[in-house]
């Protein structure tokens, strides 16, 4: 058994100041006075255990590929069944249950729209029921990178226009989205496989950060086994002309990891989301409360939709379904 102290020191501060150098479990190993090997046991361990769910990146909306929030109203006596469908598509990374009506909530993504709408079309067809199809408009906040000591604090507001994943680097961008290799030289690993030097594709990564086309690149946890088992979707239904306003206000409160304007649908009024994660649901509902007002949305209707259970959590697949990857060589091909 790990740890706690260790876990956190693994996972915590390395959501968004992963070494991007050659060795990146080296500078770690270091920061811990310990051994990379014993670093790399340490990931290997959370990876067995669920707590981690890759290294890798995490896609700015508007980077490459495209995704789809959906939601179904499904019968009770139908959501297992209709849950182990949808989560067996391949396109589908995020599969939970919610409170209210529409009860079953996914996210589909694919190489760009075309493919998206497709296989929303398939699922519709497989369940013969119909889903709500909410596209993302604006982005003011997408960070589940947040402290796991529990200290609220506001990162910066995600840009509103991000440079896209070039049709040559989609290769890297898919080695990026499925996860690092535990290994000593993990891009060493990369560059084999795509004929580049580790110093090049590392300063990719790195400008990628920089520009905003990554949210950012380092672990991707999973919250529910940390012990932050409530989170809950607020939806709100905001006059077109606040939305903005009061979307960036959100962004701006600590303690919300997730804030967006999507698309209305027909019988679903809402435009405005934010997310919030906490221990249990009381901090869940008290964050929510003292935010609702400072943001200008205590007038506007709203639904708070709580978590029920979690079907499928794994990484988008925005560009691994774009390319075919080589294998070449061993991982210090590149010296």
């Amino acid at each position: 058994m790990m740890h706690d102290g260790f876990r956190l020191a693994l996972l915590n501060p390395w959501q968004h100041d992963f070494p991007l150098l050659r060795d990146p479990f080296d500078v770690i190993a270091r920061s811990l006075a310990v051994e990379p090997d014993v670093v790399l046991a340490g990931y290997r361990r959370l990876l067995a255990d669920g707590s981690l769910s890759r290294i890798g990146a995490v896609f700015a909306a508007g980077a490459g590929g495209a995704g789809l929030l959906a939601a179904m109203a499904v019968p009770l006596e139908r959501l297992e069944a209709v849950a182990a469908i949808v989560s067996a598509h391949p396109g589908v990374n995020h599969n939970y249950e919610r409170e209210g009506l529409h009860n079953l909530w996914f996210v589909m993504t694919g190489a760009d729209r075309a493919a998206v709408d497709a296989a929303m079309d398939h699922l519709e067809q497989a369940t013969g029921l119909a889903a709500l199809r909410l596209r993302m408009l604006r982005p003011y906040r997408i960070d589940l990178g947040f402290d796991l000591n529990g200290t609220a604090r506001a990162r910066p507001p995600r840009r509103a226009e991000v440079p896209r994943v070039a049709e040559a680097d989609w290769p890297l961008a898919a080695l990026a989205e499925a996860g690092l290799p535990l290994e000593r030289d993990p891009f060493d690993r990369w560059a084999a496989q795509l004929g580049r030097h580790p110093e090049d594709l590392i300063a990719t990564l790195a400008d990628w950060v920089q520009a905003g086309t990554l949210s950012r690149f380092g672990t991707v946890v999973r919250h529910h086994e940390l012990g932050w088992s409530a989170n809950a979707m607020t939806v709100f239904d905001v006059p077109d002309d606040r939305v903005d306003a009061c979307g960036a206000a959100l962004a701006r409160v600590p303690g919300v990891t997730l804030a967006y304007r999507r698309e209305r649908a027909s019988g679903w009024p809402y435009n405005l989301y934010c997310m919030v994660h906490g221990r249990d649901r009381e901090a869940v509902a008290r964050l929510l409360a003292e935010a609702i007002g400072p943001c200008g949305l205590a007038d506007c209707p709203r639904s708070v939709l709580f978590s029920r259970r979690r079907f499928k959590q794994t990484g988008a697949r925005r560009f691994r379904d774009r390319v075919t990857l080589p294998t070449r060589g061993e991982s210090h091909a590149h010296g």
